[in-house]
């Protein structure tokens, strides 16, 4: 994408609506379904319109593929020599699971670990071998780029109405919390997450995600920036592991993760990085 400014013309009237109605919630954070621009607004506009602001980077979404078919292609690579198939067996019990039509993660072959089978699926997608046919848009947030947008550059024109007073009250008030702080001003004093905080959120992120107590550290980065620094969230993880709360484990298997995710692992002496969360 283009780093040219985002003109307020580029946002339909529900687009904009979208955007605002994010801003009712803690950090400008909900479910995808609290988010429909008005009572006429279906479920699947709604998702359309969360996938067009992801587009233009306004906001991200964590969104969960829920059926999913084999390709041509795919089809005819299990038909090859499987001495020779340029894939992991992971990902040959995924092809295999959907030879006979369209299935949910649920149904690929058990030997596939479940916290897996989302990033397999994404990876066979992008190479073409499979055709993702269903999406679930779970959690939407607001980006540093989003809120830039409503705090900078946002300036709707005409004479219509299209926002309520609800919605004009919330922006006010996104306003005056997002003032540009003088530089004589005093930084802000502590956290805004505190540990038990963060306990409840590692359990909630699990259960939505769905990994099973092994939560990657990289997703509740995530979600805690820019509130928590890296430094402070690894100090809130040793705490909760030293109280016996959670556990931290590392990961075996490198190759299953992008370096960038990774990278969002604490990194130890001896050792790989700790890189799972365990509630205990």
């Amino acid at each position: 994408m283009s780093n040219r400014k985002l003109k307020d013309s580029q946002l339909s009237s529900l687009e904009l609506k979208f955007l605002l109605r994010l801003l009712k919630f803690p950090s400008y954070r909900a479910p995808c379904a609290q988010l429909q621009p008005n009572a006429k607004t279906t479920a699947t506009e709604r998702d359309r319109l969360c996938r067009q602001l992801c587009q233009q980077g306004l906001v991200d979404c964590e969104e969960t593929i829920t059926r999913f078919s084999l390709t041509a292609a795919g089809q005819t690579l299990l038909r090859l020599d499987t001495s020779v198939l340029p894939i992991t067996p992971d990902e040959r019990f995924v092809l295999k699971s959907g030879q006979g039509g369209s299935i949910t993660p649920g149904q690929i072959h058990s030997r596939v670990p479940k916290d897996q089978r989302q990033r397999l699926i994404a990876v066979l997608a992008q190479r073409g071998l499979i055709k993702v046919t269903k999406c679930h848009i779970g959690e939407v947030w607001l980006t540093a780029k989003g809120q830039a947008f409503l705090r900078d550059d946002c300036a709707p024109q005409g004479h219509a109405p299209i926002v309520s007073w609800t919605l004009m009250s919330g922006y006010l008030q996104f306003i005056r919390q997002n003032r540009p702080v003088s530089e004589t001003s005093p930084p802000p004093s502590g956290e805004t997450v505190t540990p038990d905080e963060l306990l409840d959120m590692i359990s909630h992120l699990d259960a939505a995600l769905k990994t099973e107590n092994y939560l990657p550290i990289y997703h509740l980065r995530e979600k805690l920036q820019p509130v928590l620094s890296r430094q402070k969230l690894d100090q809130y993880l040793y705490q909760l592991q030293r109280e016996n709360r959670i556990d931290l484990s590392t990961l075996q298997d490198v190759s299953q993760y992008p370096q960038e995710e990774l990278a969002a692992g604490i990194p130890q002496d001896i050792g790989g990085p700790l890189f799972f969360i365990s509630v205990v």
